[in-house]
């Protein structure tokens, strides 16, 4: 895979967490670039800390670089989204790429709730997200990946999206999934591939709750029904790690899914109940 050209928008986000007597505090922020974040909320009290990140120019084209570091300090909560979904437009040739690295230090919590990312026909890009924990950390997250555009019809026939999301605990590897899609390729459409949806989702939640994948799928059955056809939906739980899996046609109902999981979750992980982020109604 060729390397992203120098044309493009460089952006870099530095974001720290940090425990104080008052609760947790946004205690770096520095960016560079058109990658920023509104001012946090409080919309639960001042112990978890709510921001959405924003990417004002509203989409991301070949030669673009996108960094995001994020650390939550010992102790420290935060709970990160976005108020939209990421859109990957059409590439001349160069390569867009999107790096998230987020640390979660012992005691700490990171709740990684971002919209999805949308890649356009014709677009290229490699986006890496990784996790790293640190003894008894908490996180719960996910990543909702769209091929194309549905409502469009717009088929990923041309370009390539290259993915690659996982979770570490002090140097461990407890979960590891790369991806690499070419328009048009086969495993677009075969049955041991995509199937022919153009949505692919991964959920991720560490250490789980004793009876949780029970629990959330009774919850998922609720909203299967009526399914759209091809639509497959999955919860399990690999050693300390529960994975949830969507494959389908609608990013919308992939989020309903997430979002139902993540409530059940939540009681359970970090004795909260769900506060649902008010930048997902802007």
């Amino acid at each position: 895979m060729t390397s992203p050209s120098t044309a493009g928008w460089r952006a870099d986000l530095k974001l720290g967490f940090q425990q104080r007597l008052s609760g947790t505090i946004l205690g770096q922020c520095a960016h560079q670039g058109p990658l920023r974040v509104q001012r946090p909320f409080y919309p639960e009290g001042p112990d978890v800390c709510h921001v959405a990140i924003l990417h004002p120019p509203g989409g991301v084209v070949g030669g673009d670089e996108l960094r995001l570091d994020v650390r939550i300090e010992t102790g420290a909560r935060a709970l990160l989204t976005t108020p939209a979904a990421a859109k990957f437009y059409r590439s001349a040739g160069a390569l867009a790429v999107q790096t998230q690295q987020l640390t979660v230090a012992a005691g700490g919590a990171l709740e990684w709730l971002p919209q999805e990312n949308i890649v356009y026909c014709g677009a290229r890009i490699h986006a890496q997200t990784r996790v790293e924990l640190h003894s008894d950390a908490h996180f719960i997250g996910w990543e909702i990946l769209c091929l194309g555009r549905p409502a469009a019809a717009e088929v990923f026939q041309t370009g390539e999206c290259r993915q690659t999301l996982e979770l570490w605990r002090d140097g461990e590897p407890l979960y590891l999934e790369q991806a690499n899609y070419r328009g048009g390729d086969s495993v677009l459409k075969a049955a041991w591939g995509l199937q022919d949806q153009p949505v692919i989702a991964t959920l991720l939640c560490t250490p789980p709750g004793p009876g949780l994948t029970d629990v959330i799928r009774a919850g998922w059955k609720s909203l299967a029904i009526p399914a759209p056809v091809g639509e497959l939906i999955a919860v399990t739980q690999l050693d300390s790690v529960l994975i949830g899996r969507y494959l389908g046609p609608s990013t919308l109902r992939a989020r309903r899914f997430f979002t139902l999981a993540w409530e059940l979750l939540r009681p359970q992980l970090l004795q909260r109940p769900p506060c649902t982020p008010r930048f997902w109604n802007t």
